[in-house]
């Protein structure tokens, strides 16, 4: 069983949704990235998303973008995003690591060369926002024969036939956008995102986590009340923009202690109170 699936089923059996932090490696800088990285599953990360920097991240918004060009700005390349990753699984063989980012990279690194070193260096997933599924063959094939799983998105526009191409060939968890546009500027409804998620469920095993909007603590345990995972991202970038010159110890510490309070969060929504 692979480190996302044995996750979801650990969290299943203790009732409880996924908490998925998103940091973009690399960000402020390549050291402090790696300080926050390495403390996040003591602050509660069930999962961890990690942004690959790119020069041109058209689906993400401002906060991303900024940390994505401070990455790039700190000299972060492809090369050093995977020699993180296995940093990291040095000291943590448990944690699911799901790479996100654009294709241009990956394929100037050449796809099955891509695989094989991401499997290698203990990558467990992919999302790559601007390859769709009837294209992503060129990268689907080569990671599922390393085992590492193709995460699709899923968006308020996917209507039932274009869902049915979105779960054909998807793996380890089903992200659903719960607003449309680009990360970090819109607010969702919860009413709207839990109808979508039970929509989904009802097309797939596959376990389906929440994520763009979800800023505060207030509302990854609302998501996490009813979806099988609540990604925050934008806001943690945001912290490390506003702490960036801050000392890198006190950076991190405050970063994950960020972290924590959404995991506390996440992983209390379904206690039974009284």
């Amino acid at each position: 069983m692979s480190r996302i699936a044995s996750r979801f089923a650990e969290l299943r059996k203790a009732n409880r949704a996924a908490f998925v932090p998103f940091i973009t490696a690399g960000d402020p800088d390549i050291e402090t990235s790696f300080a926050i990285l390495e403390q996040l599953p003591a602050a509660g990360a069930d999962l961890i998303e990690l942004g690959i920097p790119f020069s041109d991240p058209m689906a993400d918004g401002p906060a991303v973008q900024a940390s994505s060009l401070r990455a790039l700005k700190s000299g972060m390349t492809l090369v050093k995003v995977l020699e993180l990753v296995r940093r990291f699984r040095k000291a943590d063989a448990k944690t699911p690591i799901v790479l996100m980012g654009y294709y241009n990279p990956i394929h100037a690194y050449g796809t099955a060369r891509f695989a094989k070193d991401a499997a290698a260096a203990g990558i467990d997933g992919l999302i790559t926002v601007d390859l769709p599924p009837e294209e992503d063959a060129v990268l689907r094939d080569p990671a599922s024969s390393h085992g590492i799983d193709i995460i699709r998105l899923a968006a308020p526009t996917t209507d039932a036939k274009r869902l049915a191409t979105v779960l054909e060939g998807a793996s380890g968890f089903l992200y659903y956008v719960s607003v449309a546009g680009v990360t970090g500027t819109k607010s969702f409804s919860e009413e709207d995102v839990r109808a979508a998620v039970a929509r989904l469920k009802a097309h797939t095993q596959l376990p389906c986590c929440v994520g763009f909007g979800i800023k505060t603590p207030g509302q990854a345990r609302a998501i996490a009340r009813f979806a099988d995972g609540a990604v925050v991202g934008s806001a943690i970038v945001s912290l490390i923009a506003e702490s960036h010159g801050a000392k890198r110890a006190a950076l991190a510490t405050k970063v994950v202690e960020f972290c924590g309070v959404l995991a506390d969060a996440v992983h209390a929504a379904r206690d039974v109170v009284g």
